[in-house]
């Protein structure tokens, strides 16, 4: 291209360098979740360590073989990032050629979701079938780049509905290194013949941002320019630039999306540099930029609401207050699950928790409206009539509810509560090193949200004016060995497995019944201001007796539609840490631990999560914590 590029007028050229960035700008890679906001509101890009790094994975979505015509998108969902394709025609043999780039790190997500919606509804599309990879263990198996189908299941019967063709190729950090500084330059190798001209190197220096290294560029430029020609290969160019950057950083700005890099850490800016360039393959880019796959489904009249602000989408404090839609992560999974309920019910329990007029009726006797309601439906849910409820609510929790966990067929349940309260199959829930008392474990399938202090608790989490160790346990608990203590909790939604099990190895001291409202413990009502779910709704707390955390309250706490608080155990039982303590009905409702200060350490991932204030997605038997009195010679 070197001489070509004379021909043209400057202007031309920087026309053609501006629309070469915009197709790139089109395209990039939205970081969204890979990002925090400071408090003026800048984006910053969370560092990734060299030991972290493991490099770039290239995913493409090829195509799909579905069993009935529609029109379809699929959406990938990987850790904190959603993307999705465009729609296909209508067939049942999509074809997308759609790709994305991945970071991988050593300790970070690996696990792929694909999920394949029908498109033929206005707000909300229907998922049709799902699968899930491992990118590591897929490109072992397969030589890189290879075309691999996989099943596709439907999210509630697990039936194969499907399939999907994919490829996958890694690029390790190594190459990455060397390739990184070719993307860049290959911005301005209009012709793609592999040389640049000195005008062209010299709009891409104006593209870094740089206004020290405009100075150098005739320097840096002959240089590379060994035989004097006035042409350059991307490759000579390549090996200069690389050197320059390490003696003294020329690149402030990303020469696609402009936003500024770190100087002094090169190698986050080279991941970010490599994330936002496409190569060119021919194939289309996913579109970023979602946090959950739902979001990334819905059709034009969701856009329309979200554009208008009637729906939001968003992690931290803004899930449970503002935002509509409420957005866990899954623990196992590293991936981000939004969770599904009814938006008439969000809107009308924002107009009562989220606001003074609404509390103001709760407290001129929708408290005993609740309370009746909750005795009303949870006599109606214990009658064989509410066994027809039983498919809409799995239909309506589909992808949420495994039904080959549980321990019975469907038609064993003959009310609606039975199901509700349903047992799993023997080993459903592996507990965590069983035979080490020093681990505690997780009470409840459920959002979990962990504080080594109740301070904690209360700056990224519970709202409520009044919340305190003293009104959680009640007037017939001495709340001094906990008061500075440590606290979790573990909230249930209604489609979670409903019984509660016990987090430690001890003896069952007593229990203490506190009476009192039947508030929603949603983190809507849990996030507001003016009200006090958990120091004044109805509650049990049961005092466990450790060697190793001392002692433990284990606090059952009764929500909108859950008036039964059921234990299966008495006082003076000795219990082993995953054995089950109780159950919950129809509804949804939170447990709450509360440690002896100092005498836990909570898993570093729970306290990272509920510090940005997101609920962490968990299984009844996963790890906790380890006792600090026993820490130092644990593994």
């Amino acid at each position: 291209m070197g001489n070509g590029s004379s021909r043209e007028g400057k202007e031309s050229r920087r026309s053609r360098l501006k629309q070469k960035l915009q197709r790139f700008r089109t395209h990039r890679l939205h970081l969204r979740t890979r990002f925090s906001r400071n408090a003026a509101g800048v984006v910053n890009q969370r560092a990734v360590t060299v030991e972290d790094f493991s490099g770039i994975a290239l995913l493409t979505l090829i195509g799909a073989d579905m069993k009935f015509k529609d029109k379809w998108l699929t959406c990938v969902s990987f850790g904190e990032q959603t993307f999705r394709t465009e729609i296909s025609d209508t067939t049942e043999k999509p074809i997308w050629n759609s790709e994305k780039k991945l970071l991988l790190e050593k300790n970070g997500p690996s696990l792929a979701r694909v999920s394949v919606f029908e498109t033929n509804r206005l707000s909300r599309n229907k998922i049709v079938g799902y699968c899930e990879l491992d990118i590591f263990d897929f490109v072992v198996q397969e030589p890189e780049s290879a075309c691999k189908s996989f099943d596709l299941l439907d999210p509630a019967s697990s039936n194969v509905v499907g399939s999907v063709f994919l490829s996958c190729a890694i690029e390790d950090p190594v190459e990455t290194e060397k390739r990184f500084a070719k993307r860049i330059l290959s911005v301005v190798d209009y012709n793609e013949d592999g040389q640049l001209s000195f005008s062209e190197f010299s709009d891409l220096i104006r593209a870094f941002g740089n206004l020290v290294a405009a100075n150098k560029k005739e320097e840096l430029f002959r240089a590379a320019d060994l035989n004097g020609d006035g042409v350059v290969s991307i490759d000579e160019l390549a090996a200069l630039l690389a050197l320059q950057q390490e003696k003294e950083p020329i690149i402030n700005n990303c020469p696609v999306c402009g936003e500024a890099l770190p100087l002094t850490d090169k190698l986050n800016a080279m991941i970010h540099m490599t994330l936002c360039f496409d190569e060119g393959t021919g194939n289309q880019v996913m579109t970023g930029g979602f946090l959950t796959d739902r979001q990334a489904s819905y059709g034009w009249m969701f856009k329309l609401s979200e554009w208008t602000h009637l729906s939001t989408y968003d992690v931290g404090l803004n899930t449970g207050s503002n935002a509509s839609h409420i957005v866990v992560i899954d623990r196992k999974t590293k991936r981000l699950v939004e969770e599904l309920i009814d938006s008439k019910i969000v809107l009308s329990m924002r107009a009562i928790y989220q606001s003074k007029i609404g509390l103001r009726l709760m407290d001129q006797g929708a408290k005993e409206i609740l309370q009746r309601l909750s005795e009303k439906q949870g006599k109606k849910m214990n009658t064989v009539e509410s066994s027809q409820k039983i498919s809409s609510f799995l239909e309506f929790f589909k992808d949420q509810i495994n039904m080959s966990e549980v321990k019975y067929p469907l038609q064993h349940f003959k009310t609606f509560n039975e199901f509700f309260i349903r047992e799993l199959k023997p080993g459903a829930r592996p507990i965590a090193y069983m035979n080490r008392d020093d681990v505690a474990v997780c009470a409840a399938d459920c959002r979990l949200m962990a504080f080594q202090s109740v301070e904690d608790s209360t700056r990224f989490w519970i709202k409520g004016r009044k919340f305190s160790i003293r009104g959680l346990l009640g007037k017939n608990v001495n709340p001094n060995a906990f008061l500075d203590g440590s606290l979790v909790i573990f909230r249930l939604a209604p489609q979670d497995y409903h019984r509660f099990h016990v987090p430690v190895s001890g003896v069952i001291e007593k229990f203490v019944d506190v009476s009192g409202s039947l508030y929603t413990v949603n983190p809507i009502a849990v996030n507001s201001k003016y009200c006090n779910v958990f120091t004044e709704n109805k509650r049990t707390v049961a005092i466990i007796s450790t060697s190793e955390f001392g002692k433990v309250a284990f606090v059952a706490i009764g929500a909108t539609m859950v008036g039964s608080i059921n234990f299966v155990r008495k006082e003076g039982d000795h219990v082993k840490k995953g054995d089950e303590l109780g159950y919950f009905s129809f509804g949804g409702s939170t447990v709450i631990c509360v440690f002896e200060k100092n005498s836990i350490r909570i898993d570093e991932d729970l306290l990272a999560n509920s510090g940005r204030s997101l609920e962490t997605l968990v299984s009844v038997g996963m790890q906790l914590g380890v006792s600090t009195r026993t820490f130092a010679g644990s593994t």
